[in-house]
């Protein structure tokens, strides 16, 4: 299950995108009151988000949030990554130096493994503009 952290951060991140022609910095409290939002737990988002390198921040009375790059360029993969650290359903895929004494004879690795290759298909072809309204 996703956490709200990266399910918000793609709300940020479509907000952003769809404001982008604004030529400027979007205030975090305008993506708060769109989204629904509390300012306070997107502060902490953004933080992240702003660390990970997906969107450029400054504050001051005319600063706020945009994003780094165009928006065609991000997938939602690479977003929840950031803020989700793995998409990985089982330990013993999120990190390859899980120990697991049954790594050799599990049964059910082949599943966990096809099942994570198509989560990351499916997130990381999926475009932050595929997102955005039309």
């Amino acid at each position: 299950m996703f956490s709200t952290k990266g399910r918000y951060a793609i709300r940020v991140m479509i907000d952003l995108a769809e404001q982008q022609g604004d030529e400027g910095y979007v205030p975090l409290k305008d993506i708060a009151e769109r989204q629904e939002l509390s300012k306070k737990y997107l502060e902490i988002i953004a933080k992240d988000m702003v660390t990970g390198g997906l969107i450029k921040g400054i504050s001051g009375k005319h600063g706020g949030y945009r994003l780094s790059r165009d928006a065609a360029s991000y997938s939602v993969g690479e977003i929840l990554k950031l803020m989700e650290e793995t998409l990985a359903p089982v330990a013993c895929i999120a990190d390859k130096n899980y120990e697991c004494s049954r790594k050799d004879i599990c049964q059910t690795l082949p599943m966990w493994e096809e099942y994570d290759r198509m989560t990351k298909e499916f997130f990381y072809g999926r475009k932050l503009t595929d997102l955005m309204k039309k």
